[in-house]
């Protein structure tokens, strides 16, 4: 039985030739890929990591954020996953310039931004690992054709691909803490277009983020609850087109393990992309972001007997519009050329209540504006024998609009009690990135490229001020783009066919990187904060070091793994003269993750060991978080046609991991030990 089906002509209304059949007169086969165009040859200059589609559904977790660390030195700006952090934390970041939850290297979903376009972080429950088909990693920034916000890398995620998928497809699975986990989708396909619809649902009771030894009477488990879902379609309209349509939507609750911590985010995506492999090769893309996030904050005492609502951040509008056009002119086989331009335009506000007396607020806050970025790009390479060339830069345009800051009491009586209304500011950045690759002789590449990136602050950023227990953190309207420039070199190896190994050197320095500064004169006094912090542009990050990825399959079993070691230093002056020369918060000196694997039978194990190192929490390297080792395991046995049964197991031997310490000193946790069983479908 053929493994396509027949699209209903109301969806694809091209020709009705059944599939194998030809005729004299037949036009072109029309091949669709769903994906954007070509990969450059030129890509071969970066140090660029690939997870394929065995290994993104063969993961323990059956999440993004677990799926990304086996690359390492890409992490979160906390260890923890979405089903306990705080959303406004997970930002993701590469090669050790540190963080401070808005994420500084790009995101990607079929060509699309992901970052939340108020706060820049990442909503990881709206990517179900099934619907995706590859991920690429580049390290380094300057992402050129990309777009904007690349400073430490590229992260590409891409939708499955007719040959990826099943008509039909579910996997569900029972867990700890009374934990489900169930993915399902459909897929219609035939050889000029294909459609998939595909749905996710996970929920848990969840554990205790506070450690045992900090814990109080106010302490309990923090529950989640998260759902997505996905329509694509592909369409071929002529023998080398294709269009493609997008819409999603997901919605993510969680609660932090004590009273007043419930924040839950929303949001809904569609883009149109029109994709041309032809003479002219070209691409048009368009797309629409919305998003809507509430939180709620507390204030506990230092016994833990008690706790207090300190804010309400009932509602987080933000929206992110944008479009991009690229062309491919002929210019022969050793030569490729993209030339195009992009714009994305995004708005927000927050909306808070605060000054809580006697369990009720007494204030409430807005604050929020609008950013644009426009840019032109082109980028390049040359294939010349045993050298390829990569040379490719962009110039932006950008401009931060309507900013605003305004607090009244509940009461609406006389002034506000601030009434801040920022001026407009515009300004232009050149960046880009080149590089050359040599193969020296079979099996032996060795490479070399320089790269200048750069980011716009977030909304969030600039005008939000906000509080967690005792510390508090302030907004700064002045916030200038945070500017990288690096270096690296590297070699690649591939003995043979089944050998890869990689290593790189790199040299980053990341200037007016902005970072939250402790500082003992905030712009406002707050009852019950201790520790007070600004946002800042510090003068830079330093951070070098080098990255070694392997992998070995020469039959059913096989080996990866991914090494990466940073020293990063700030550099520090005037307010942050005390940082001067420290480790920039949540940046660990090593991260490590490797896998082995086999293959029997239809029947898959692994084993994945992580480690990452000891890490500050905060900018003034006081407050540490220790290092810590996990295994993560996975297993699948064919049952019956089409079914597998599956166990998976997180950190098996309940290592502690600390996500974070607040200002009194409490720990807080990330996943412990968590077992699932399921069992999954495919339709052949």
């Amino acid at each position: 039985m053929s493994r396509y089906l027949l699209v209903p002509a109301l969806l694809f209304p091209w020709s009705g030739i059944a599939a194998g059949q030809t005729t004299p007169d037949a036009p072109p086969e029309i091949v669709v890929t769903g994906r954007g165009l070509d990969a450059a040859p030129g890509d071969r200059v970066y140090d660029i990591v690939t997870i394929d589609r065995d290994r993104i559904q063969a993961n323990a977790s059956s999440r993004l954020e677990s799926i990304l660390s086996d690359v390492a030195g890409l992490q979160q700006f906390r260890r923890s996953d979405s089903r306990s952090a705080n959303p406004t934390s997970q930002g993701i970041s590469l090669r050790g310039i540190g963080g401070n939850a808005s994420s500084r290297a790009l995101l990607i979903l079929d060509g699309v931004p992901q970052a939340d376009p108020f706060g820049g972080w990442v909503a990881f429950p709206a990517y179900a690992s099934g619907r995706l088909g590859r991920i690429r990693v580049t390290r380094g920034g300057g992402s050129g054709y990309q777009g904007p916000g690349a400073l430490a890398g590229t992260v590409e995620l891409d939708s499955a691909t007719p040959d990826q998928l099943t008509p039909l497809s579910s996997s569900v699975a029972y867990g700890s803490r009374d934990s489900v986990d169930a993915q399902g989708s459909a897929a219609l396909v035939r050889g000029a277009g294909f459609a998939t619809l595909s749905g996710a649902y996970a929920r848990g009771d969840g554990f205790t983020p506070t450690v045992a030894e900090n814990r109080g009477p106010v302490d309990r488990a923090a529950p989640y609850e998260q759902a997505s879902g996905a329509l694509r379609t592909v369409i071929g309209v002529g023998a080398r087109t294709e269009l493609q349509l997008n819409a999603s939507a997901f919605t993510d609750t969680r609660d932090r393990g004590v009273d007043f911590t419930t924040n839950q985010s929303k949001g809904a995506d569609a883009s149109l992309r029109l994709v041309g492999r032809g003479r002219w090769g070209y691409s048009a893309l368009a797309y629409l972001q919305t998003r809507s996030f509430a939180s709620s904050f507390n204030s506990v005492n230092a016994a833990r007997t008690a706790v207090t609502q300190s804010l309400d951040q009932y509602n987080t509008p933000a929206t992110g519009l944008g479009a991009r056009f690229e062309i491919l002119p002929p210019l022969g086989e050793s030569v490729t050329l993209r030339l195009g331009a992009d714009v994305r335009d995004v708005s927000g506000r927050t909306q808070e209540l605060f000054t809580y007396v006697n369990a009720q607020p007494t204030r409430r806050r807005q604050a929020g504006g609008s950013s644009r970025t426009t840019g032109v790009f082109a980028d390049g390479s040359l294939v010349a024998g045993d050298l390829t060339f990569s040379l490719g830069g962009r110039v932006d345009w950008w401009r931060i609009e309507d900013g605003y800051l305004t607090e009244r009491t509940l009461t609406g009586l006389g002034a506000p009690l601030t009434a801040s209304a920022y001026p407009d500011r515009d300004g232009s950045e050149a960046t880009g990135r080149g590089g050359v690759a040599w193969a020296v002789v079979d099996g032996v590449t060795l490479r070399t490229a320089a790269y200048r990136g750069w980011r716009l602050p977030t909304l969030n950023e600039l005008y939000r001020p906000f509080r967690v227990g005792s510390d508090a953190t302030f907004g700064n309207a002045a916030l200038a783009p945070e500017r990288l420039e690096g270096v690296e070199g590297g070699v690649t190896l591939t003995p043979a066919p089944s050998v890869s190994v990689a290593a790189t050197y790199f040299y980053n320095r990341l200037k007016s990187a902005i970072a939250n500064v402790t500082t003992a004169t905030p712009p406002q006094m707050l009852p019950g904060v201790t520790t007070y912090r600004i946002r800042q542009n510090l003068d830079a990050i330093r951070a070098h070091g080098f990255e070694l990825d392997a992998s070995w399959r020469p039959g059913p079993v096989g080996l990866q793994a991914s090494w990466s070691h940073t020293s990063s230093r700030v550099e520090g002056s005037g307010i942050a003269a005390a940082l001067d020369g420290l480790r920039p918060a949540q940046t660990p000196r090593d991260q490590v993750s490797g896998t082995i694997d086999g293959h029997y039978r239809g029947a898959t194990a692994s084993l994945t060991l992580r480690h990452i190192a000891r890490q500050f929490e905060d900018d003034q390297n006081i407050r540490v978080l220790a290092p810590a080792t996990t295994l993560d395991a996975y297993a699948a046995l064919p049952i019956a046609a089409g079914f597998v049964a599956e166990l998976r197991g997180e950190n098996l031997f309940d290592v502690r991991v600390e996500a974070g310490v607040t200002g009194a000193g409490i720990v807080e946790r990330a996943t412990p030990r968590t077992l699932w069983a399921g069992l999954r479908y495919a339709m052949k």
